[in-house]
């Protein structure tokens, strides 16, 4: 079937024809305007033979120049250049980082004195928890920092210094829900403050703990240089303060907020501060994101909008984050929930491929990145501390704010309310636009009102079976073992998805075209879908709207310009048909919608792409990229849906689409492309957690029945171990560990509560592990409560960081327990998961909980479990453990350490 051609005698019938002879071959505008024209009679009209009459005079308006059709060829390469043109623009916005000028002059953020702050910071090595590298080395080093900058200080200002070793816990709904408990760990913090004092105060924040094996060069000692410098800066200047500045150098984060509550629910100067700015990372380098604010306090982003230099804030990722849909958290939780302190969250977010690995290190931060990071922090704290709003900020609270920055240029900011009524403005716009066309007689308008209908359902399915085709795509990708083939080369992703989205989106209105459509007027046609996707974007608006979700600015950016582009070309667009001049304006009018569409869709890949290289078992990747690339490719194509009616052909388009999929789709499954890079300059590796195990398993009257001894490994993306077993033969489906089902977490030593994420682990035999510093577990007392409850006391001692887990049996219910605020937290499986860590010194670690017995059990009333982790020093390794890290290819990044699980039943 040739989509590109059409017998003489339906082009004899076209109204408005496409002109192939010259004028001369227009038919006289007075015989046009009158003619009846064969339609398909309805959306699922029959073939050729059953046809409508209806007058199309006042429906194409055309003259007869209107009607010649687009060059195929013209089209898409124009439309591929404008694109192209756009993300070359984002790009470019990207890379500008700060505008080049003298930097570290006085009174001036200098980036390469906090590049050396983070040097001898990431020298030290990776800083966990309760190491020494942690919580002395570290920490003598910012005393030291900070005990010079207090010499250099003015005497304006006054500097105060607090080392905090606090000791609490709290239940946290993050990864399903748990529990955490923290002992004397250690928060290093600077009061910055007039010479007379200050009755309220501003904090910034950082965290100088790492996760195990990494430098942590981005998370997070760079913000805690950053802040360093700030807090240099700002007390050199000649320029008073109105209010304190508090810095928060906190060393238990990576401990899932640990520090920072321990600061906010227990540190004396907590109740002096009124706001927050937390300095994160989910990523290396480029530019810091302001991604959270808030909660409704709008003066803290007019603050921002005000100060910044370089701007780089968007409310959409704020309401992405804030769904739970990446698996990530930051203090800014533990500040509003637990202090109720309004903020500001940032953190770099580009290169997320080494973040949380050992390629975390200084050299890959850009001085750039670390110049405007810190010209932002000092420019808004400054702002704060010198704000007359700051001492009165719970005044301030009502409602949210619309905010996004313009290519890094400069914010516009908006309250949530105003934005509703721009928004519903936009939407008025459209019912006028719209409804002036669907409710004129049907004499003048012919069968507009059927055709934009009919065109609504062929848009939708072509959306929706664009959708299907890429998912089945996915789905069988998955299938085959080849997931993750674009993440080392994201426009694999592009050539297979998109690809596919696009030819799938184009046949479905070529067939329209030719088959429903086949007698109308190519301009007719484009005016039709051009409404439909202007009303399809309207619905979207109302949506959001109606929702309350400030991200909406976004569809009415997409409804309001592409509207009045509409009416600013319709004239011309009547007389001439789609001609040079039409479509240059045209993209022009839509030159803002579609260039902010790419720059928010840069964000999105540059933040899921590594997010699903560590996202679990369970999710499919390419599924997950596959639907995003889809949805992304609707926006796109959706004001440019037009051009499939107003050109001639869209035969070569589909085939060079076609052709494009079917031979990535032939690589992908050959296995040309590998997931995964050692390439220095811009490594991609595979996350892999070995933790070298024994386990015990004790029964009822206190025996061992069971112990063994072995490498858990655990996969962090999808591909499990199947491109690890070429190179280490002995990790395959035969050592697959198996859940014990009686045993809390399956019986495995699960640093933090993702079991729900990972299903599939390998379990390879190894010699037992005997660390000098074991974990000692036992019960203290058993005794029945005046309600008819059981309280088991425990006590436990051990290294730095363990993990308790609790499994009630059947007739028997956690009521309450000494963690937390008192109610036992449930993880998702129905287990309790308690995640514990102390500092250097830490007395032993007591704790009750009580059970509720409805009936008596033989087995027990609940089995409990200890796992105990050894992150640093010598107890950290083992000599089976080092040997298979060495085996592992130079594209893994395989995290190890050696840790212990012991069970038993009460």
């Amino acid at each position: 079937m040739e989509w590109g051609s059409e017998s003489a005698a339906v082009r004899r019938h076209r109204v408005g024809g496409e002109r192939r002879d010259g004028p001369a071959a227009a038919p006289p505008p007075e015989r046009e305007a009158g003619a009846q024209e064969p339609l398909v009679d309805g959306c699922g009209g029959g073939g050729g033979g059953r046809t409508r009459k209806r007058s199309l005079g006042g429906s194409s308006g055309a003259s007869p120049d209107a009607g010649t059709g687009l060059s195929e060829a013209r089209a898409a390469l124009g439309l591929a250049l404008y694109l192209l043109a756009l993300r070359t623009l984002v790009q470019l916005s990207l890379q500008q980082l700060v505008l080049r000028g003298a930097a570290g002059h006085h009174g001036e953020f200098d980036a390469l004195q906090a590049r050396d702050y983070l040097e001898h910071i990431t020298s030290i090595g990776p800083r966990t928890t309760g190491s020494p590298e942690n919580e002395i080395l570290t920490v003598h080093y910012l005393l030291e920092q900070i005990k010079l900058i207090e010499v250099q200080s003015n005497r304006l200002h006054k500097i105060s210094v607090d080392v905090q070793r606090p000791t609490g816990s709290f239940s946290i709904d993050f990864l399903g829900g748990f529990t955490s408990y923290y002992d004397n760990i250690t928060n290093v913090v600077v009061k910055l403050e007039p010479r007379d004092g200050a009755q309220h105060a501003v904090l910034a924040n950082c965290h100088f703990d790492s996760v195990a094996n990494s430098p942590g060069a981005s998370d997070d000692a760079v913000s805690c240089s950053v802040m360093l410098e700030v807090l240099r800066v700002l007390s050199t200047s000649s320029e008073a303060l109105h209010h304190a500045v508090i810095f928060l150098f906190n060393g238990a984060e990576e401990n899932v907020l640990q520090a920072s509550h321990g600061f906010i629910t227990q540190h004396p100067w907590a109740s002096l501060i009124r706001a927050f700015i937390n300095l994160e990372a989910a990523g290396v380098g480029g530019k810091e994101l302001v991604f959270q604010t808030g909660p409704e306090n709008p003066w803290l982003v007019q603050a921002y909008v005000s100060a910044a230099k370089h701007p780089f804030a968007s409310v959409v990722a704020q309401e992405v984050f804030q769904s739970g849909i990446i698996p990530s958290d930051t203090d800014f939780r533990i500040y509003r929930d637990f202090g109720n302190i309004p903020g500001i969250d940032l953190a770099f977010i580009e290169n997320g491929y080494i973040y949380h690995t050992k390629y975390d290190t200084a050299d890959r931060i850009l001085t750039d990145s670390i110049q405007r990071a810190g010209d932002n922090i000092l420019a808004v704290l400054k702002h704060l501390a010198t704000s007359d709003m700051l001492a009165a900020a719970s005044k301030y609270r009502h409602g949210n704010m619309v905010f996004f920055d313009v290519l890094g240029l400069f914010v516009i900011a908006y309250p949530s309310r105003i934005g509703s009524i721009i928004n519903y403005m936009v939407v008025m716009g459209v019912i006028l636009y719209l409804g002036k066309k669907l409710l004129q007689p049907k004499h003048k308008t012919g069968n507009y009102k059927k055709d934009f209908l009919c065109g609504l359902g062929i848009t939708l399915i072509s959306w929706f079976t664009s959708l299907v085709t890429v998912l089945i795509i996915a789905v069988f990708i998955s299938l085959i073992g080849q997931s993750l083939s674009w993440y080392n080369h994201f426009y694999v992703s592009v050539c297979l998805y998109g690809t596919a989205t696009v030819a799938k989106i184009i046949f479905i209105h070529t067939l329209a075209k030719r088959f429903y459509y086949m007698n109308v007027s190519d301009q007719y046609l484009g005016e039709v879908f051009f409404d439909i996707s202007l009303f399809v974007h309207c619905c979207f608006l109302v949506t959001l709207t109606y929702q309350g979700l400030c991200s909406a600015f976004i569809s009415a950016v997409w409804v309001a310009f592409p509207l009045l582009t509409k009416l600013c070309v319709h004239k011309d667009f009547k007389q001439h048909g789609a001609q040079g001049k039409f479509i240059a304006f045209y993209l022009l009018g839509m030159f803002i919608p579609y260039l902010y569409a790419l720059y928010l869709i840069w964000a999105v890949f540059e933040m899921f792409t590594p997010i699903l290289g560590r996202s679990g078992s369970e999710i499919p990747p390419d599924v997950v990229l596959a639907s995003i690339l889809a949805g992304c490719t609707m926006i796109l194509s959706s004001y440019f849906i037009n051009f499939i009616y107003l050109a001639k052909s869209t035969k070569k388009t589909m085939l060079t689409l076609t052709l494009v999929c079917a031979i990535t789709f032939l690589l992908v499954c050959s296995g040309t492309f590998f997931p995964y890079s050692s390439n220095p300059a811009n490594p991609k590796p595979k996350r892999v957690f070995l933790q070298h195990m024994t386990r015990t398993f004790h029964d009822l009257e206190g025996n061992a029945v069971k112990r063994d001894s072995g490498i858990w490994i655990n996969g962090f993306d999808y591909t499990g171990m199947s491109h690890i077993t070429p190179h280490i033969p002995e990790i395959n489906d035969s050592i697959r560990a198996h859940c014990e089902e009686n045993a809390p977490l399956c019986g495995f030593p699960w640093y933090l509560p993702v079991h729900f994420l990972i299903r599939k682990n390998w379990y390879l035999p190894a010699p037992e592990v005997s660390p000098r510093n074991p974990a000692h577990f036992r019960l203290i007392s058993k005794e029945q409560t005046p309600w008819d409850s059981i309280k088991l006391t425990f006590e436990a001692t051990g290294p730095s960081h363990m993990s308790f887990y609790v499994r009630a049996h059947k007739g028997s219910t956690l009521s309450q327990w000494s963690l937390g605020n008192g109610t036992p937290v449930t993880s998702k499986g129905g287990d309790y998961f308690v995640f514990y860590s102390h500092g250097l010194q830490a007395s032993a670690w007591q704790f009750w909980i009580e059970v509720q017995v409805s009936e008596e059990h033989p087995e027990g009333m609940v089995t409990v479990a200890i796992a105990a982790h050894y992150l640093s020093g010598e107890d950290k390794r083992s000599p089976q453990l080092d040997a298979l890290k060495e085996r592992f290819p130079d594209w893994t990044f395989p995290s190890a350490w050696v840790c212990t699980y012991d069970l038993f039943v009460f």
